[in-house]
This record gives structure tokens, sequence and C-alpha cells, in this order.
């Protein structure tokens, strides 16, 4: 379950993800399941049964000079109102809030001082 204002997500955007594979495999025992995706092939991370994770190549539209890196998203209760509040505290929406199926909504943003992460809104998970 998630709360507003809960780490919800975390990915790694890689050069590299194979190499990634391989040093998390090793260092942290993870495993990775591919998820076909229309820009790629996304890999959840998992730890055991839990997914903690997921990794993906660098998008192309990245602009250049962007190292390798993690990225976190945050679960909001409404990702919409979520969003006019951080830019009425002045925040900056770098990519308005778009749906991904299964996953949520999500918006790219940045809060006053120029640090970047996601918000999203979760879908409802599946009752097991």
């Amino acid at each position: 379950m998630w709360t507003h204002g809960k780490v919800y997500w975390n990915e790694l955007m890689t050069t590299d993800v194979e190499a990634a594979k391989a040093f998390y495999a090793t260092t942290l025992g993870w495993s990775f399941n591919p998820m076909p995706m229309p820009e790629g092939i996304y890999h959840i991370v998992m730890l055991g049964e839990d997914m903690v994770g997921g990794m993906m190549q660098m998008p192309a539209d990245m602009p250049p000079g962007i190292p390798s890196h993690w990225f976190t998203y945050f679960a909001v209760t409404d990702i919409d109102a979520s969003v006019a509040a951080l830019e009425a505290a002045g925040g900056k929406v770098i990519r308005p809030a778009w749906d991904v199926p299964g996953v949520g909504r999500i918006a790219i943003v940045q809060d006053p001082t120029g640090t970047t992460m996601g918000w999203m809104t979760p879908a409802p998970m599946p009752m097991a």
C-alpha cells in the first residue's frame, strides 16, 4: 500500500543496461524481469519475490551529457491537484501528467531548488 508523499518507485536510467544488471546482480543479489515497452525493454528489478525498482536504457531524447542515474518517484493522491499545488508553491512541471496503463498517472516535476523527480498517482493494484 502507498500513502501520499511516500517514495513509491526508483528506476535506473543507464547507458549500459547489461553492465548495470551484472553489477547489481553480483553486489545486491537482484534479478530482472523484462517487460517489453514501445520504447524498448523495461527491466523490473526483483529482490527475491519483491519488486524493488526498474531499469531502462537511457532514453534517446535525454539531453547530452546526462550520466546514468537513479530517478525517484513519489506517490500522490491526485496527480493533477498535486501538480497544481507544486506550481503554486514555486515548482516547475518538466513533463505534464500522462497515463501509463496499469501503472498510474505520472508527471515529471522540479521543486523550487531545481531538483527533478517523478510524482505519480499509482493505478489500483489487482486483488491477490
